[in-house]
């Protein structure tokens, strides 16, 4: 509970402007006036089990461009027992306090001539960081993800195709001129990863194309909001994108949450609570394509075997998504990782997935040859029908023929006695691949 300590300014507010702006009045006894102030109050307590606790500047009605007041916060119990409860509870969990342990440890700090909301690892925390991070990206790597890297800033024109600007705008910083256009610091990276993704035309077959990055984003918080590293203005975030076909929407979903599952065990989170975000008011996108969305993720849910809860209306403007609050060794729960399913940014940047036929194998072999790939082969009908295939190497062109066995066995080599050839092949060994 909290007690206004300015009664002279509030009892300028007409009772009809608090009840407009859904507050209640509340009299509170030694205050020379009737003061508005959102409720609940407090109608019966022990007087012995109530503790005054801190003192704090508050914006009045939460607007920052109105007057500062002060606020005194004090808590309230039925009994001693339950005061001393909750004082043991907040002992604890100031002795686990980030912040401290930060300093206490010189791992991280947030410099006032930086600016608010700005971690500055020291050598002992980016050790940590670096070990962390290498483990991240190991375990993506290991669950089909290509890395990525990308820039701090983009046009701002890029983050009006998103749609960031109209539904995001009160999150990101202001815009910056250079050389007469205009700039943005990212707030996500979402409109990069697709940049990469249409750098180019991609077969169905190609699917599922997974990316993963560490990418520092900046978003806008009020100063008073800001809490050492859980609200900043800026972090890097743990970000990874799956472009996938219709039908391995579920399948991927599922494959992320076992990932999730599988990265938070290695810190000790098992408990969690899962949130199923639903359309918001402020949203984009056609209702079949929110329902479809939202039924993907609640099938993978459902295969999972998570209980969740649903979350009208928390979802993000582009699309659903499922909330994971990790529950933390004082039972706290903290939001951690977010699943969305989405194809509104994808529309928004004209993506469509191109069927790949023969008349694209000399344009595949050219990219493969500037990849510099060492070998590559073709295989199509003829092949599999005939057991044998082509070789190519960038080094020395067209190798020759190898005999290949296709079975249905999964894939695996072996040496079969050499055969003798007129081509460049000659004296290697035979490739059997059963798959």
């Amino acid at each position: 509970m909290a007690w206004p300590t300015f009664p002279l300014y509030f009892k300028l507010m007409s009772p009809s402007s608090a009840s407009s702006q859904g507050s209640s009045l509340g009299y509170f006894p030694r205050l020379p006036t009737l003061v508005p102030w959102p409720g609940p109050q407090v109608t019966l307590c022990n007087r012995k089990a109530v503790e005054l606790e801190s003192v704090a500047g508050a914006y009045w009605r939460g607007d920052e461009k109105k007057q500062m007041l002060q606020r005194i916060y004090g808590t309230a119990w039925e009994n001693e027992e339950q005061l001393k409860a909750y004082l043991h509870f907040k002992e604890e969990a100031k002795r686990r306090d980030h912040r401290r342990l930060g300093i206490d440890l010189d791992l991280f700090s947030i410099q006032d001539e930086a600016g608010g909301g700005l971690v500055f690892w020291h050598p002992k925390g980016a050790i940590v960081r670096h070990i962390i991070e290498d483990s991240w990206k190991k375990i993506h790597i290991e669950h089909g993800y290509d890395l990525l890297y990308t820039p701090h800033v983009a046009r701002a024109d890029l983050w009006k195709t998103s749609g960031h600007l109209d539904f995001y705008r009160e999150n990101m910083y202001s815009q910056i001129t250079i050389e007469d256009e205009l700039y943005q610091l990212r707030p996500m990276n979402c409109p990069y990863h697709i940049l990469i993704y249409k750098r180019k035309l991609h077969s169905y077959r190609d699917f599922p194309i997974r990316v993963a990055e560490l990418g520092t984003v900046y978003r806008y918080e009020l100063s008073g909001s800001l809490h050492g590293l859980f609200r900043v203005r800026g972090f890097t975030q743990d970000d990874a994108h799956i472009f996938c076909l219709e039908d391995q929407i579920k399948d991927e979903i599922r494959g992320v949450l076992d990932l999730i599952e599988e990265i938070l065990l290695q810190f000790g989170f098992s408990k969690y609570e899962v949130n199923l975000s639903t359309r918001p008011e402020k949203a984009v996108g056609a209702d079949d394509i929110w329902e479809k969305a939202t039924s993907a993720l609640r099938d993978a849910l459902d295969d999972k075997g998570w209980s969740y809860r649903i979350d009208e209306g928390g979802g993000a403007f582009y699309g659903p998504k499922i909330d994971l609050k990790i529950e933390d060794a004082l039972g706290r729960k903290w939001q951690c990782s977010t699943i969305q399913a989405s194809d509104q940014q994808l529309k928004a940047n004209g993506i469509q997935a191109e069927v790949c036929n023969g008349e694209r194998f000399p344009t595949l072999i050219r990219n493969s040859e500037k990849q510099r790939i060492t070998l590559m082969a073709v295989v199509g009908p003829k092949e599999v029908e005939t057991q044998i295939v082509t070789v190519r190497s960038r080094f020395g062109g067209e190798l020759g023929t190898m005999i290949v066995f296709f079975g249905f066995k999964g894939m695996e080599t072996k040496d079969y006695p050499k055969r003798q050839t007129k081509n460049k092949m000659n004296n290697k060994k035979n490739l059997s691949a059963e798959v």
